[in-house]
């Protein structure tokens, strides 16, 4: 894969994160954890076919039985991801809920520091607060709108929470571990832990329809490209491509849905990627200007 196939790939990978919101919308009576566990159902299935097709029964398994203990913690952590998602875009709107999710990258710097004693540029501890500044004016919003939406925001924290974690443990455990395996992992205990919350199903044909096309086209077909988009791109064109869901969703729902943010929502979210764009722009600026000299 050359490197602007695998711009091309992660571009085409936030595109298709970035239905979930609008799809959600458009569901009939499907709820919270019943929607997380069809569409973490219909992930886990399309994985388990992908394996099948391209190692075969007993390959596919010792593919995923490779992965070992590592695996099963991210796939612990993908869980997370999936099940706090899905009820967040339940419980409060699509950009508050992405926008959440953005920060991810400073979250995994800090836990990195307190962790692994990875040291945190001056600029990152400006950028973090900044960020912070920027969730406090969503926040505060979100209370002073519709019932749950505060609620919402802290379950969608859950998920740059696991996504640092995830990676963090990697790298403690110095562990190269192929993320297809953890994605099914993770896709089947997101099953097991909704199942029983998600009685009794009320679901209508739609509903399973729109769910199914989440789980293959909007987690598992994007996660295998991410897998081999990112063994070709640098970490700061990663999570630079990766503001495109951030963007994408709100734009989605608004088109398609009328969801539309509010004012505080969109203050707040400029902040909160302006502070993560000066985090990955200024190094990588700063890294051509001493390469000129």
């Amino acid at each position: 894969m050359t490197h602007r196939r695998a711009v091309l790939t992660l571009v085409l990978c936030c595109f298709l994160w970035s239905i979930a919101g609008v799809f959600t919308r458009h569901l009939d009576s499907a709820k919270s954890f019943e929607v997380t566990f069809w569409r973490s159902f219909f992930c886990a299935f399309a994985m388990i076919v992908w394996f099948m097709w391209t190692e075969g029964f007993k390959g596919g398994i010792a593919h995923v039985r490779a992965s070992g203990w590592a695996g099963v913690i991210a796939g612990a952590c993908w869980a997370t991801m999936f099940t706090c998602f899905m009820v967040a875009l339940t419980m409060t709107s699509t950009a508050n809920t992405v926008i959440v999710m953005a920060l991810a990258p400073l979250i995994t710097a800090l836990l990195s520091w307190i962790v692994l004693k990875s040291p945190i540029p001056g600029r990152t501890w400006i950028a973090i607060a900044i960020a912070i500044a920027g969730m406090a004016i969503m926040f505060g919003s979100a209370l002073e709108g519709k019932s749950g939406a505060a609620a919402g925001m802290l379950v969608a924290f859950g998920v740059p929470l696991a996504s640092a974690v995830n990676l963090v443990v990697m790298k403690r455990i110095h562990a190269k571990v192929d993320l297809a395996p953890a994605v099914l992992i993770g896709a089947l205990i997101s099953c097991a832990v909704t199942l029983p919350l998600a009685f009794p199903f009320a679901a209508t044909t739609k509903d399973v329809l729109l769910l199914a096309i989440l789980g293959v086209f909007q987690l598992a077909i994007p996660c295998v490209l991410l897998i081999r988009a990112a063994k070709h791109l640098s970490a700061p064109e990663t999570a630079l491509l990766g503001m495109l869901e951030v963007i994408m969703s709100p734009l989605w729902t608004w088109l398609f849905a009328s969801e539309i943010p509010s004012s505080n929502t969109l203050i707040g979210g400029a902040i909160v990627i302006g502070a993560l764009v000066l985090n990955e722009v200024v190094p990588k600026r700063s890294a051509q200007v001493n390469a000129t000299r």
